[in-house]
């Protein structure tokens, strides 16, 4: 039996919050999955979903700072596989972010996308991508975006680094630590300030640990996806898990046209 779901806040997802504090958490985030390589047991479920959706163009929604998209197509690339033509969108979309990582085979739109309606122009003939974000939205807004993925895309993919299980936090901890240590050092602008959070006070430990645990408490159960799904027929759905570095288990749940 799974524990409730929280939709509990997020430092991260907070206006509120610096922009220091909020860039040490992602930054910390996305150089964890690189460096843990957290994400290459999804290689084999996302390359059946591209397959299954007849398609090697992705719109990848939520990007954030960015980071899943390159890394699941390095791990694709790694795999021997050739990586997917794979377009970043954000409805606050972080450009500063996503310059530096663009490459042929990795674009971005600068303006803002709204996840639950893709124009006409970027939905067509792509696939779209939720990566170790889907759990920020609540179940109406999350229902939205599964319906106008069913109206208008090739198929969703949508992956998590964790099931809904605080303890499950715990395959972050050594790589994550190691990372956030570094991200002064490493990280791009407001160094001096990125210190401070992170080598002066616990404050960026603790914002990070917080909005990590909330993260496991938000994420959706197999049934609670399935029961979404359901309000927009017309796409078959699969649902599974991938292992993790540090013993960990990812899930992941795609669709494509029911034809």
């Amino acid at each position: 039996m799974s524990l409730p779901r929280v939709q509990a806040f997020e430092f991260n997802d907070l206006e509120r919050t610096p922009e220091a504090l909020r860039e040490t958490i992602v930054e910390t985030l996305s150089r964890a999955l690189v460096w843990g390589r957290m994400l290459r047991g999804l290689v084999a479920p996302f390359r059946e979903f591209l397959d299954a959706a007849g398609t090697d163009r992705v719109l990848d929604l939520c990007s954030g700072a960015g980071g899943p998209s390159a890394i699941l197509r390095g791990e694709l690339a790694r795999a021997g596989h050739a990586p997917p033509h794979i377009t970043m969108t954000d409805l606050f979309p972080r450009v500063d972010m996503w310059e530096p990582l663009a490459e042929p085979g990795l674009e971005f739109v600068p303006a803002s996308v709204d996840a639950t309606a893709i124009p006409a122009a970027l939905a067509d003939g792509r696939a779209r991508t939720v990566i170790n974000a889907f759990h920020h939205f609540p179940p109406s807004l999350a229902t939205e975006i599964i319906e106008d993925a069913v109206r208008s895309s090739r198929g969703l993919f949508i992956s998590e680094a964790f099931g809904r299980n605080p303890l499950q936090f715990r395959q972050f901890g050594p790589v994550g630590l190691a990372a956030l240590l570094a991200n002064p050092v490493l990280a791009k602008r407001h160094r001096a300030q990125k210190a401070l959070l992170t080598w002066a006070t616990p404050i960026a430990l603790l914002a990070g640990t917080w909005d990590g645990l909330v993260s496991t408490l938000r994420v959706y159960t197999e049934d609670e996806l399935r029961a979404m799904a359901s309000a927009a027929p017309g796409f078959r759905w699969t649902f599974g898990t991938y292992e993790a570095p540090f013993g960990g288990r990812g899930t992941y749940f795609w669709g494509v046209p029911d034809r």
